[in-house]
């Protein structure tokens, strides 16, 4: 396509070729893609972002692979900006301790490790830590905060590298990573060589059962190469010596598969979570190309109302602003058609991507003391799954007659 962007032709999953197009939103530029004001000028390369489906093993995915290099190596998302990860994290870690009933003082790895947010739980627990991470200033922090971090992307030969240097890693960990890379196989690899024996690998992904049931279109970036389901991955792992042994839903990102995985053969039960969790996805049809050509029209029909509802209140005379910059609302603003004639500024509470344009349409984004400073009549809340939290902490923006505007699951004024 172009030097940044080339398309597969096959499935990253099983490598099967039967590929059938599904859904086609919005190009837009990558979605952590902002720019500074004095970028303001300059147009930005805009990528598809059409999903397919493999008819061979149900997976569903991007096909569009645009250079990881580009899209992570300055990256501005961190997770300690966010209280509610914060505490997602603590628990996660905690849930992880408990239910291996793991003693301290094994190694503990973290693909994609962003600013060691989790890490660092592991480490107060009396855990040996290390992250990967390509973000290279998000890699630095952490390592001078005390998260030594490699600044690459994972490989097998890092993989290696790792237990010969460190040892096998009693635990790996990936959090909302395991999606965004293209090869998968290469990675799942590297796991099964870095993790000790009886070792644990545990991940977290969007969840694709989520994303159809809730219409969650705007999690589909080009980040996201894949959108995971348990059916699919139970088949790849085996593929690459390794066993799925427990599936949950947790809610963060609007809704999320955690998995936890082991070497062929390792001492621990297959639970039935696993079973269950793929004969639930049947009855749901995510085996099946049709299901998400409804799914299709679902976004159609949120992108007539939402936006709709944006222009009766411009019309009506009333100031909008956007509360949230993650990359989830770059999709989301394209596909509805979402730009400065419609939405003022957006605030973030990342000093990370305050004073920057958001990809592509250039709003600005600002601290959220813009909020009391400009006072607009309605706050969209792009960042969705921390409505709750956004809301009881703007409590006086809602008693001053403010409203709060959410997009997803579903259109709700508050």
């Amino acid at each position: 396509m172009n030097k940044y962007c080339r398309r597969r032709s096959t499935c990253r999953l099983c490598g099967g070729g039967r590929l059938t197009a599904v859904l086609s939103l919005e190009p837009t530029p990558p979605a952590n893609a902002f720019v500074t004001l004095s970028e303001a000028a300059t147009e930005q390369e805009r990528f598809p972002l059409d999903v397919f489906f493999c008819e061979d093993c149900a997976h569903v995915q991007l096909l569009d692979v645009v250079d990881p290099r580009v899209l992570f190596e300055n990256y501005v998302y961190v997770s300690g900006t966010s209280p509610v990860f914060v505490k997602h994290f603590e628990d996660y870690a905690e849930q992880v301790l408990k239910r291996f009933q793991a003693a301290g003082g094994g190694l503990v790895v973290d693909i994609g490790s962003n600013d060691g947010t989790l890490l660092g739980v592991f480490q107060r627990a009396g855990w040996r830590v290390l992250g990967v991470d390509p973000a290279r200033q998000i890699a630095r922090a952490a390592t001078q905060s005390g998260i030594e971090t490699i600044d690459e992307f994972f490989t097998p030969d890092l993989g290696r590298a790792i237990r010969d240097d460190r040892g096998p890693a009693d635990i790996v960990t990936a959090n909302n990573v395991f999606a965004h890379i293209d090869d998968l196989a290469g990675v799942a690899e590297g796991i099964r060589e870095l993790l000790a024996d009886d070792g644990i690998f545990v991940f977290e992904v969007s969840y694709l059962a989520d994303v159809f049931e809730k219409t969650l279109f705007d999690t589909i970036y080009h980040e996201h190469l894949a959108y995971h389901s348990v059916k699919p991955l139970r088949g790849f792992f085996a593929r690459h010596g390794m066993e799925m042994i427990e599936a949950l839903r947790v809610d963060s990102h609007g809704g999320s598969l955690r998995g936890f995985v082991q070497r062929k053969g390792g001492h621990r039960r297959i639970g039935a979570s696993v079973t269950e969790m793929a004969a639930r996805e049947e009855r749901l049809g995510l085996d099946r190309a049709e299901t998400f050509h409804a799914f299709a029209a679902r976004v159609e029909a949120l992108k007539i109302e939402f936006s709709g509802l944006l222009r009766r209140l411009k019309t009506e005379g009333r100031s909008i602003a956007g509360y949230g910059a993650p990359a989830k609302a770059t999709t989301l603003m394209y596909h509805f058609g979402i730009d400065r004639e419609l939405i003022d500024f957006i605030v973030d509470d990342s000093p990370l991507k305050q004073g920057l344009l958001t990809p592509g349409l250039h709003i600005p984004v600002l601290a959220t003391g813009a909020i009391s400073e400009r006072g607009p009549d309605v706050l969209v809340i792009l960042a969705w799954n921390f409505a709750a939290s956004i809301i009881a902490r703007h409590a006086a923006f809602r008693d001053a007659g403010g409203r709060f505007l959410t997009p997803l699951p579903e259109v709700e004024m508050v």
